[in-house]
């Protein structure tokens, strides 16, 4: 009986840090380096997620970046439904995958800022939550201010309330928290140019020139 805790404690540890290492995949960096020959990171505003792709790759570019993102966040959770049906461990592979691309090993420790990983895993968690998320993106981001980080905090912040609200899951709620924390806190330095009125806008459609 006891090696039967263990190898389930074994089985656990390993599969977070298997979600981490797919969340830590740096497709912004990928994409540019490979399908354009550029560095994400020395181009817009340094970040490699889709919103730097946006502008510093084009349309094209920025899509396949957010849809690998999110892939990522959804993928992590869906793994232990290949093996067991686990309660409340995929919410935890969710966070793991978001802090893997936040802070990728093959980056020296930086890298996004885990918005489409955390909408990926929060569709994968609850697809009629993600779909708040994604209204309450669209409306702060896109209708009110214009501002992708404005939409991307607020939907984050709305996330635990739209989890638990769908799921009545303690985990898949604690999922929402910690992305409603860590999402304000990797937009930090947006909220300083929010502040000073340089944060760029929203402009969607870009070529990669």
């Amino acid at each position: 009986m006891i090696y039967a805790i263990y190898a389930l404690y074994a089985a656990l540890i390993g599969y977070l840090l298997l979600a981490f290492l797919i969340g830590s995949i740096p497709f912004g960096y990928l994409i540019g380096r490979f399908a354009y020959r550029t560095d994400i990171r020395k181009s817009g505003s340094g970040n490699i997620g889709a919103m730097n792709a946006l502008r510093t790759l084009g349309t094209k570019g920025a899509l396949a970046v957010l849809l690998l993102d999110a892939g990522k966040g959804a993928l992590a959770v869906l793994l232990p439904f290949v093996v067991w049906h686990p309660h409340g461990v995929p919410a935890l592979g969710g966070a793991m995958a978001v802090l893997g691309h936040c802070f990728s090993p093959w980056l020296r420790w930086k890298g996004g800022k885990g918005v489409a990983t955390a909408f990926g895993a929060a569709f994968a968690l609850s697809w009629p939550a993600g779909l708040v998320m994604v209204a309450v993106w669209i409306l702060f981001g896109l209708v009110i201010t214009r501002y992708s980080s404005v939409g991307s905090m607020a939907a984050c912040i709305a996330s635990p309330f739209a989890l638990y609200g769908f799921t009545h899951a303690p985990l898949e709620t604690a999922f929402g928290l910690f992305t409603a924390v860590l999402i304000p806190w990797t937009h930090r330095e947006n909220i300083a140019r929010l502040r000073k009125g340089t944060e760029g806008p929203i402009r969607l459609f870009q070529r990669k020139t």
